[in-house]
């Protein structure tokens, strides 16, 4: 190699990992278009990912081009880390296709299959598929087929930059050094490390293994030789993977370490038969000489074993990828996916934020869930400091998500986009004094415990109910239900309120409860109705993103369904009445 194939090899790099950041970001502005969808039927299954993983790469003849896709469907969120297990085992297996092809096309008319399927090779399809998404990208005026395009276009600057790095060491193949390395180990751990090192440099396995079956002609290559650099070659070829994992999420980067641990250990567990057939039975086939179809013959074996050893213990190896690539403070980690590099694509961005919001809502909900069971049973000190570390995350994510809205806003987007932004942060808001509600619930449940307030077992049961309550409209609200069912539970709520208020001011009057009790109760009450004011006003914004309207709903004026409505309040007041 000379300096212009270092710059070669540079360029390439950075072709690859661009084509890789390019095609991710598609990616997760594409996913309702359905392939997240598609993908989670066609990997349901540990053994369907499998198959798919299998038959792609044995079509396209590219393991390497399977796992990097395979990255950048976790690095998108199309792809869960689980379902890329199956999916990287069938590209081991399928990528043996190819050396059965190499010697296939050495027979008196073999070459015709092998011509056949090398127009499904990416150096072949790669510019097929740039043509069709520059047209897609270009004159396509729907955001769907635009993300299509931009996703085609990614994924070929990504295969030429494979190909741009492959090229750059293509000399190395050719160079009678290079390749008498390969014939100079006779101890297996070497071998293992030859096959390792040369597959990295040329990032092929399937060239490697070419490379290995033309040096069958010379009857210098045995068994014994040949078995550890196969096993090498498939650790080697895990390289391009991990460059694809740079800068990407965590789980990306955790689907690489899979694919480099099955290799590994499948190496591993082989040197180990390896070792018994060489040292201990001295197996005489190991010393015989090898040909082409005897690499292939291995090669495919081998991969087949360690699917057959190392499929029942995928969770194993997701268990070791979670072990590598550690989850870093949980806030610090989520905040992460709010990265400025996105906004440069808006929709994405903002696609990014609003699933924050969402888990930000659930964490409000669970808070408030919390406070209600002590509320209901009894203080707990656990539960406490888990509420209390809730609301400190709340507390961040307001903030973070909040300023990266207004970064969005700043973009040139939709006034479409714009409006929902706006409905966006007007329920941050909403939902962080959600939390701080919950949190005041859990200092009058600590308070009653201090104090050992005995309250009333008839205001106790009533207000039971009324703790249901407040959790399902907060609930509702949350998940989008609609307007009505918000409106008729607040109105249960505010008949709850009143009847427990009336009730201890009676309860008060006779002297059967002191000032205490009643003060706490009335903060209780406070919170809780401040719960269902703020999950109305979630809910009204829940129904502008939905129905594009912004309005302001006036409670208790006309409703979208004015008989659902009574029916809806008519049961939710038999279901919170005191029987």
């Amino acid at each position: 190699m000379n300096v212009f194939d270092v710059l070669k090899l540079i360029l390439g790099i950075s072709l690859f990992l661009f084509g890789m950041n390019i095609m991710s970001d598609a990616l997760k502005s594409s996913m309702g278009s359905g392939l997240k969808g598609f993908l989670s039927k066609a990997t349901s299954s540990k053994t369907k990912g499998f198959l798919l993983g299998g038959a792609v790469t044995a079509v396209i003849q590219s393991s390497s081009a399977v796992t990097v896709m395979v990255v950048g469907f976790v690095n998108s969120g199309a792809m869960l880390l689980s379902q890329a297990v199956g999916v990287i085992m069938g590209a081991n297996v399928g990528t043996a296709v190819t050396s059965w092809l190499t010697g296939l096309s050495e027979l008196e008319g073999g070459a015709g299959l092998g011509n056949a399927l090398s127009w499904f090779k990416p150096s072949t399809f790669t510019p097929i598929l740039a043509v069709i998404g520059i047209i897609l990208f270009m004159a396509s005026k729907n955001n769907i087929k635009k993300s299509v395009g931009v996703i085609l276009l990614g994924f070929s600057v990504l295969m030429i930059g494979m190909d741009t790095m492959s090229d750059a060491v293509s000399g190395l193949s050719e160079n009678e050094t290079f390749r008498s390395i390969l014939l100079k180990f006779e101890n297996p751990l070497l071998g293992l490390l030859a096959g390792m090192i040369l597959t990295a440099i040329i990032q092929s396995s399937s060239a490697s293994i070419g490379i290995l079956q033309s040096l069958t002609a010379t009857g210098a290559i045995t068994y014994g030789n040949a078995i550890p650099i196969i096993m090498g070659q498939n650790i080697g070829t895990c390289i391009t993977a991990i460059i694809a994992s740079v800068g990407a999420s965590k789980n990306a980067k955790r689907a690489s370490v899979i694919h480099l641990s099955f290799n590994v250990i499948g190496s591993a567990l082989g040197m180990g038969v390896l070792f018994i057939l060489r040292y201990l039975l001295n197996a005489a086939f190991l010393s015989n000489s090898i040909d082409m179809w005897g690499i292939a013959l291995v090669h495919t074996v081998f991969n087949l074993l360690s699917f057959v050893v190392l499929f029942p213990m995928s969770g194993i190896l997701e268990r070791i990828a979670r072990m590598v690539v550690r989850d870093k403070n949980e806030d610090e980690d989520k905040c992460e996916a709010l990265d400025d590099r996105l906004l440069v694509t808006p929709t994405v961005a903002a696609t990014r934020a609003k699933e924050l919001t969402a888990e930000m809502g659930a964490l409000s909900l669970e808070a408030l869930r919390l406070s209600s069971g002590m509320l209901k049973r009894e203080y707990d000190p656990k539960t406490a400091s888990r509420i209390e570390s809730i609301e400190e995350r709340v507390d961040k994510y307001e903030d973070n998500i909040g300023s990266y809205f207004i970064k969005i806003s700043a973009r040139s987007i939709s006034d479409k986009d714009n409006r929902e932004i706006g409905a966006y942060l007007h329920m941050l808001g909403d939902i962080e004094r959600i939390c701080d509600h919950a949190e005041n619930l859990c200092e009058s449940a600590k308070e009653i415990k201090d104090k050992h307030v005995d309250v009333s077992s008839e205001i106790s049961a009533e207000l039971s109910l009324l703790l249901d309550a407040v959790e399902e409209i907060c609930d509702c609200a949350l998940h989008g239900n609609s307007m009505d069912k918000v409106d008729a539970l607040e109105n249960v709520i505010d008949d709850l309120c009143f009847n427990i208020k009336r009730k201890n001011i009676d309860i008060l009057q006779r002297k059967e409860c002191n000032t205490a009790q009643s003060f706490i109760l009335n903060d209780i009450l406070t919170d809780l109705e401040r719960v269902g004011d703020h999950s109305v006003n979630i809910a009204e914004c829940m129904r502008e993103l939905r129905t594009g309207a912004s309005e302001l709903h006036l409670h208790g004026a006309g409703h979208d369904n004015e008989a659902e409505f009574v029916k809806l309040q008519r049961n939710y007041l038999e279901k919170y009445r005191l029987k």
